[in-house]
């Protein structure tokens, strides 16, 4: 009996596989159809499955010819699907507006002009300026991030021109205001709806300290106006984002930018009392750098160049501002010693302590961020000061070129 319920089990799951799995048809008299910016498509096959949408990876089959019916390319003859994302700029214009127009089972051939393929620039066996024409397979959708649905809810413009829509409230959360650590994620989107980045797809939510000024002006207020567990899209002018310059050639000059933003935590943070120094005495360098040994262990373990030290950290502007502190985050940075990998002062200064000691430095700008600064964090010809304890000295470990902190 166990044997018998087995395989009807098994044929039912056959079963409904067969039903899932989307169904296509020929057209019987297949239309063209011309869009507006001169791409045609034929749908050959109809099929029943799911419509993609911008931020969606599509897997398709494809054969691409030249309009004497050469052909350049083709994932069917060498038996393996292409899989993109759509919306994302990963493939010809064409093939980003296509794609959107199939469910999963058309086949269909698209035909666009060099405006939405490969231009006036030759690409291998494609000439210049040439029309290119695929026969198109949609074989599957796996759904991307999207868009927040913001059908009627209530459009607020502050002062700057800044506009946000509250997608989901929560009146009882803690407010990202300036001072708080923020952790959110964010999905950046064009006027037109393309996606330029995404920390959801990354799977990485990004964490700053609000009114820093790490992030561009409207993106930094829109953010204060967010409680914790809060939904909203930013609607930022280009005067308020990248401006003129834009970002090319992901962001052009002057886009006004659709952040999408979800805030996953709000830190109240409590800033570090500043390294008492009274009654101590400043020492000097030969290179002008002052620093006040606040606390020596005794340690034998010593600070030298070549090796990786663990610091921990806050500075402070002339005025007594604090611009960063790796204490607030809870986590001291490393870096390779005398590489060049911090300001000069750092690397000076780190190098007269053991492990356990704190310092207060004092650096003078030209072993900082020199005449021009940091802007706009740090002004031109900044004197900064650091209270700095070393936590630990390693053997060096291998850090990539993207890896040296620049304090």
């Amino acid at each position: 009996m166990k044997k018998i319920i087995t395989i009807i089990l098994t044929f039912a799951t056959i079963a409904v596989s067969a039903q899932d799995k989307p169904k296509s048809q020929k057209v019987k008299k297949p239309k063209t159809v011309k869009t507006s910016s001169g791409l045609e498509y034929t749908i050959t096959e109809k099929g029943n499955g799911k419509t993609p949408q911008n931020g969606d990876k599509v897997k398709v089959h494809y054969t691409g010819k030249l309009t004497n019916d050469t052909v350049f390319d083709s994932s069917v003859g060498r038996g393996q699907p292409f899989e993109f994302k759509l919306g994302a700029g990963q493939v010809i214009k064409g093939w980003d507006e296509a794609f959107l127009l199939l469910q999963v089972g058309d086949k269909a051939t698209i035909k666009f002009g060099p405006e939405l393929g490969y231009g006036a620039n030759a690409n291998g066996k494609i000439p210049a300026n040439s029309t290119l024409v695929f026969d198109v397979e949609l074989i599957d959708v796996t759904e991307g991030t999207r868009p927040f649905d913001v059908k009627g809810k209530d459009t607020i413009k502050t002062a700057s021109g800044l506009k946000y829509i509250i997608v989901k409230e929560n009146k009882s959360g803690e407010k990202a205001v300036a001072g708080t650590i923020a952790e959110f994620h964010y999905t950046g989107y064009l006027a037109d709806g393309k996606m330029f980045d995404s920390s959801v797809d990354r799977g990485q939510p990004l964490s700053i300290k609000v009114g820093q000024k790490q992030l561009f002006p409207g993106w930094d207020e829109g953010l204060a106006l967010l409680r914790n567990g809060e939904k909203a899209r930013m609607i930022i002018p280009s005067a308020l984002a990248l401006g003129a310059a834009g970002h090319p050639p992901i962001i052009p000059a002057n886009a006004d930018l659709i952040m999408d933003i979800e805030m996953l935590n709000v830190k109240v943070l409590v800033a570090p009392p500043l390294y008492d120094i009274k009654g101590l005495e400043a020492k000097t360098t030969a290179s002008g750098l002052k620093y006040y040994e606040v606390k020596k262990s005794g340690s034998p373990v010593k600070a030298q160049a070549g090796k990786t030290v663990k610091v921990h950290y806050s500075g402070y502007l002339a005025d007594g501002k604090m611009f960063d502190s790796s204490v607030e985050r809870g986590e001291p940075i490393e870096f390779p010693l005398g590489q060049g990998r911090v300001i000069p002062g750092w690397d000076e200064g780190i190098a007269l302590m053991s492990v356990g000691d704190k310092l207060r430095l004092v650096i003078p700008y030209n072993l900082a961020y020199g005449e021009q600064g940091r802007p706009p964090m740090i002004p031109e010809k900044a004197e900064l000061t650091f209270d700095v304890e070393l936590v630990d000295v390693s053997d060096a470990s291998q850090h990539g070129a993207d890896d040296g902190h620049n304090h």
